[in-house]
């Protein structure tokens, strides 16, 4: 039977598998060959639909096959240690920001179902983004946020729901990406598909939520204040 695709929580729960699964209908696209042909040089037997599958399960499987998704330029330091260099920008963002590649690598192929490739993020790419999280954009966040009952805990909160969220992130998109394949497996995303994984993780990082202020401390911050005994709203 062949399989269909795991569904986003079970496929970012397991483990990389060993052998990446590839559905692959008995039609094969000239852009697959091409593609194949140029990272095997020639090199490899590519004259049934079984023996594209073989070679490209193979090939993304290989320990090298690890996918760029997409770069992020984040802070180094929370933003009350950023260096401020007003003469020469180029300085203060090399300073203070650092390029962030995220890897993944793919754990399923369906060229038949859905025409779409998956992928999961590497463990380093989760371990980074984890720490940037709890160190930089939870302490910038507090410190732009006023303070109210229950803050550190929303905000323990937000970090626990963001590794979460970024251990079960997979990125899913048209099967086409894999024209971006090269030897031993690796990639790149081309045309504009690095955005839309740029934006998903960013959607992620997430700013604290106070609760609005209650109809008392609303009439309180109408008050006109005057002398003892004669405040009025």
């Amino acid at each position: 039977m062949v399989q269909q695709p795991l569904p986003a929580s079970d496929a970012a729960l397991s483990p990389r598998p060993s052998s990446v699964d590839v559905v692959l209908g008995s039609k094969v696209e000239p852009w697959l060959t091409a593609t194949l042909e140029r990272i095997s040089r020639g090199e490899r037997s590519l004259n049934s639909a079984f023996q594209h599958r073989t070679y490209l399960s193979e090939t993304v499987s290989s320990p090298g096959a690890i996918w760029t998704l997409t770069s992020l330029m984040l802070p180094t330091t929370p933003e009350s240690g950023l260096k401020r260099d007003a003469d020469n920008p180029l300085v203060e963002a090399i300073m203070n920001y650092e390029m962030v590649y995220v890897e993944a690598y793919i754990v399923h192929i369906d060229m038949f179902w859905r025409n779409e490739v998956t992928y999961q993020l590497t463990k380093d790419t989760i371990d980074a983004l984890v720490e940037y999280h709890k160190e930089i954009h939870c302490v910038d966040t507090k410190a732009d946020t006023y303070d109210f009952i229950g803050k550190e805990q929303q905000c323990k909160k937000l970090h626990d729901d963001f590794v979460q969220d970024i251990n079960k992130f997979v990125f899913r998109t048209h099967v086409t990406a894999l024209e971006g394949l090269e030897e031993e497996g690796a990639g790149e995303l081309l045309c504009g598909k690095s955005d839309k994984v740029k934006a998903k993780i960013s959607s992620l990082m997430k700013p604290l939520e106070p609760p609005l202020p209650s109809y008392d401390e609303r009439a309180f911050e109408g008050c006109a204040f005057l002398p003892p005994g004669q405040n009025i709203c």
